[in-house]
């Protein structure tokens, strides 16, 4: 993979790649601000899909599981500029602020800001400085990324409520987590961080739960579900095997066969 990334400090980056396709499935540490300077992406959650382009601006939130799909387009690299929205600033940021815990939203969105020119202006500043070769002073990063905060703020009232929300995930209902979240393929020590639980407690809480092991599990839900789209959305293998959460289309393809007997192509 062609892929390179250049770091201002480690919490800014433009990263750039002229592969065909780049794939992750994560669940990010800190709210990560983006804008796309070409290429586009397609970010995959429970209920939800976005699609952004050359030039769109973008939040996502921490702690929240999406499967990130990105491209090249038009001969172009897909680049992009990133920013980390650390707890640790955002504590300092809010620090002399009244915010009430009874505004904080506990499952956020990601928030879209197309090209907003606020924006814009404030990320492609950075542009220069990634061709600097001396170390990039420390108070003009917390500069730029305290600039970005406020005009986040300055846009969208309601960001508070995300970039305010310093809480870790606490311990909640297993089976409605996992029914909503069964298609990303995430380490198994992540589902239990996101459930409020270690990794021993999530296996022991999950068998007792579902009469299984985790991994059988997912397996299972994530061919029935590319089953449904296969057979009712009549869509292709190599276009779905991915959004339900496997690798590659070889593997997909195997275990989907030892599952229903006959290989997914079959259905068409």
């Amino acid at each position: 993979m062609d892929f390179h990334i250049k770091y201002i400090t480690p919490d800014i980056k433009l990263s750039s790649y002229e592969d065909k396709l780049f794939k992750t499935e994560t669940v990010f540490e800190y709210h990560m601000l983006v804008w796309f300077i070409s290429g586009e992406t397609k970010i995959i959650q429970a209920d939800r899909s976005y699609h952004f382009t050359s030039g769109d601006i973008f939040l996502i939130p921490r702690n929240q599981l999406a499967t990130i799909i990105n491209y090249p387009k038009d001969g172009r690299p897909h680049k992009a500029v990133v920013m980390h929205l650390t707890t640790e600033r955002l504590k300092e940021f809010y620090s002399n602020m009244d915010i009430h815990d009874s505004v904080i939203r506990k499952e956020p969105e990601i928030f879209s800001f197309s090209n907003h020119p606020l924006l814009q202006s404030c990320l492609a500043s950075l542009i220069p400085y990634f061709e600097m070769t001396q170390t990039f002073p420390e108070h003009i990063a917390s500069l730029k990324i305290m600039e970005s905060i406020s005009i986040l703020r300055e846009i969208n009232p309601e960001i508070d409520t995300v970039l305010a929300d310093f809480e870790e995930p606490g311990k909640i209902n297993l089976v409605d987590f996992m029914e909503k979240n069964y298609m990303f393929n995430m380490p198994l020590e992540r589902f239990g961080y996101l459930t409020g639980r270690s990794l021993s407690t999530f296996n022991r809480d999950f068998r007792k739960t579902f009469q299984t092991t985790p991994q059988r599990w997912l397996t299972r839900k994530r061919l029935e579900l590319a089953h449904y789209h296969l057979a009712e959305k009549h869509k292709k293998p190599s276009d779905i095997f991915m959004e339900v959460g496997f690798e590659d289309l070889s593997h997909f393809s195997y275990a989907f066969k030892k599952q229903y007997g006959y290989a997914p192509s079959m259905i068409r």
